[in-house]
């Protein structure tokens, strides 16, 4: 018996997927290890083992792991709390200042107590030294070693343990750059080197010398957390192959990820929109809204045919120029701290009570009431089954929590005042989504949402409601969506370099030179992870705008348009991704386009674990009913005695209507009384609004439809 385990380590809870063909993947989740995340790996791993028929030893488990495919938190935490490496920076003369000057555009035009963000790299450990190269690679000033080797000796002193190397015009020739990195390798043989033509040898100089930065930040830390893992799994027998996650939506060798630290920042949860598009795929949908609600943030993502990539993006107000997928995040969770603000306004969150104390409900010594305590005093988790009976729950703490800092203070009940947190929660988290629906030109009410996240499904139908989304599809293994989907990811190693030419005059053979050595790159990399060439490929894209542009449009060209020099059908590319992004093309103007980035990505196809479909069972849900209890139901701003039903009882064709709650161990689903409730075959809950049975038609077929059609359980 060979075994596939996807984990995501979150900051609350570790998420761990086990997935055998043929079989329905078994779901774990174990309370996350802060100090140290891989003792929560660990901790699951042994709750795995002890759950298998029969039950095995830790270490016979262990060895029948084939694959394990791991999501760490651990770059992005350290960024976002200020815990990375105490870092230096070498670049050229004159522009040790860029990571605060950045682009020099005010960020909030309208706030005069915006304040800059604070760099990584402190001005004391900034050394600007002498020598230039220009921008055809040419050295016009030799590059000064003596000064160097005299800032390396005083940062080895100073107990540094990461240095980046950063100059300007390196992407046309890194002579300068290699030669200070032998030097700093030489001097201070212990720390943590990034290069920026290793890490991102591409034009513009904030967005590399910011990236190569964070590389530096996060890279001592996450290479003593995977030598933790490692030596954690080595210590109980694992002899499989470990994948690390990376924001691409790809995975990576662990040595690739010790490399290049950064590809792993915000890649925790990359593996949702891979997984949600399996999902509505079998409802012949290609489309769709995912969202992650965990314990101490909401993420929202939209994939077309993919998910959506974008070549920048931040953190913690970092620019990270590495290709990542599209997705946004919110400080909005489980454990998001409700609280009022000068006005005496109801917020809730970012503030997360976390793993430790989390939430009062908890009763772990937390007292700030949480969205958590909300969804407790208002019926839609079961205190007594709460991860299926080994928590319980703190009810009467939770109230005293909401009673103490919300009710009291607002003169309300404590059941308005978590009614009120609740609505709030979910208002946020709709404008969340519509940071990646509407501002990027997306309808959501043409999207099926996909709800995940231990949360997440409690709070979709508001969601819904406020956006008008009449489709939802909430997975059985929505809780540990991103793991799941980890599972689904492939290889996959990103290239870039800069080529800037016009389109109408390219040098044809040297871009296609170009292109090839980066190919062979990617196929360095997919030897050392032993991938068949029958599994490997590659995608080209080309960063390119109209001429006098400063935002340039990224596209995927086929090869073969290269190989053919075919600049008009790459024109005819350019032009149409140009009117999808901003609505117009100046195709009939004749604009001359010009080509500033190639980028290549080299892809090795992983095996991916097969899942069985149900046979129809019926419309008859009533042998899932466990009972009836108080919940509070928004849409009517009231509380109703609502069905209750197992989550884990129901199966493919099996219908509720709402309101009413579906319990399963690891998360809930609120059935508001606006939807309505079908199981399909992969044994996905389908909420779809009441009154669009042409959505049921979609998610089970003609024949099933009429047998659901009016059926009540």
């Amino acid at each position: 018996m060979t075994l596939k385990i996807g984990i995501d380590v979150g900051g609350t809870f570790t998420d761990f997927v086990v997935a055998r063909d043929g079989a329905e993947p078994a779901i774990f989740k174990s309370l996350s290890t802060p100090s140290d995340p891989s003792i929560a790996v660990i901790n699951g791993l042994t709750d795995i083992a002890a759950a298998m028929d029969p039950p095995m030893s830790l270490e016979d488990f262990a060895a029948t792991i084939d694959t394990i495919v791991h999501g760490t938190t651990v770059t992005t935490n350290a960024t976002l709390t200020h815990t990375g490496a105490k870092c230096a920076l070498l670049t050229t003369e004159g522009v040790r200042d860029a990571l605060e000057m950045r682009r020099g555009i005010r960020e909030e035009q309208y706030n005069n107590r915006y304040t800059n963000v604070r760099p990584l790299v402190p001005r004391a450990r900034r050394a600007g030294i002498k020598g230039r190269i220009d921008r055809e690679g040419t050295e016009v000033e030799a590059l000064d070693l003596a000064a160097i080797e005299s800032e390396l000796a005083a940062w080895r002193g100073d107990g540094v343990q990461a240095v980046a190397v950063c100059f300007m015009n390196s992407f046309a020739n890194p002579a300068h750059e290699q030669a200070a990195a032998a030097a700093v390798r030489r001097a201070m043989p212990g720390a943590y080197v990034s290069v920026s033509t290793e890490v991102l040898p591409s034009i513009r100089f904030y967005e590399r010398v910011s990236t190569t930065a964070l590389n530096a930040y996060v890279g001592p830390k996450l290479l003593h957390y995977l030598d933790q893992l490692v030596s954690r799994l080595s210590g109980i027998g694992f002899k499989g192959l470990l994948m690390i996650m990376q924001s691409n939506g790809g995975v990576i060798s662990p040595q690739a990820a010790r490399d290049k630290a950064a590809l792993t920042l915000l890649s925790g949860p990359a593996g949702g929109p891979g997984a949600g598009l399996f999902y509505v795929g079998a409802h012949g949908q290609d489309r769709c809204i995912t969202t992650d609600m965990g314990g101490t943030s909401f993420e929202a993502s939209v994939a077309v045919g993919a998910p959506m990539v974008k070549n920048d993006g931040e953190i913690a107000r970092h620019k990270l120029a590495l290709p990542m997928l599209d997705i946004h995040t919110i400080g909005a969770g489980g454990g998001s701290i409700g609280w009022l603000d000068e006005g005496g306004l109801l917020r809730v969150g970012p503030q997360s009570a976390g793993a430790d104390p989390g939430p009062a409900c908890y009763g772990k010594g937390g007292e700030l009431p949480t969205t958590t305590d909300a969804n407790v005093v208002l019926g839609y988790l079961d205190p007594a089954f709460f991860a299926g009976g080994k928590m319980k729950l703190d009810v009467h703490a939770a109230r005293r929590a909401i009673e103490t800092h919300i009710a009291r203070p607002m003169g309300l009940s404590i059941e308005e005042a978590a009614a009120g947190m609740y609505r709030v929660a979910c208002n946020n988290m709709a404008q969340g989504v519509r940071e990646v629906t509407i501002k990027r030109g997306f309808d959501p009410r043409e999207f099926p949402i996909v709800p995940a996240g231990g949360a997440g499904p409690i709070h979709a139908c508001a969601i819904c409601d406020e956006l008008e989304i009449p489709l939802q599809i909430v997975p059985r293994e929505s809780s540990v969506l991103c793991a799941f989907g980890m599972l689904m990811s492939e290889l996959k190693h990103d290239f870039v370099r800069t080529f800037v030419a016009r389109l109408d005059s390219v040098d044809w053979e040297r871009l296609a030179t170009m292109v090839d050595e980066m190919a062979r790159d990617g196929d360095t990399h997919l030897d050392e992870e032993r991938v068949p060439a029958a599994q490997r490929r590659t995608e080209l894209k080309l960063d390119c705008r109209y001429i006098r542009q400063y935002h340039e449009v990224s596209f995927v060209v086929p090869r073969t348009l290269v190989a053919a020099r075919d600049a008009a059908g790459i024109a005819k590319l350019f032009h149409a991704e140009h009117e999808r992004l901003y609505g117009y093309s100046l195709e009939q103007e004749a604009t001359p386009i010009e080509i500033i980035n190639v980028r290549v990505q080299a892809i090795g196809s992983t095996s991916k674990p097969g899942y069985r479909r149900d046979d129809w069972q019926g419309a008859d849900s009533a042998s899932a009913l466990k009972g009836r209890r108080a919940v509070y139901v928004p849409s009517r701003k009231a509380f109703a005695e609502v069905p209750i039903y197992d989550g884990h009882a129901m199966r493919h064709g099996n219908r509720v209507d709402g309101p009413a709650m579906i319990e399963q161990v690891t998360t809930a689903i609120f059935v508001d009384a606006s939807f309505d409730c079908v199981v399909d075959a992969l044994g996905s809950f389908v909420l779809f609004r009441k009154g669009r049975e042409d959505l049921v038609r979609a998610a089970l077929g003609e024949r099933e439809t009429r047998e659901t059609s009016g059926a009540v359980a």
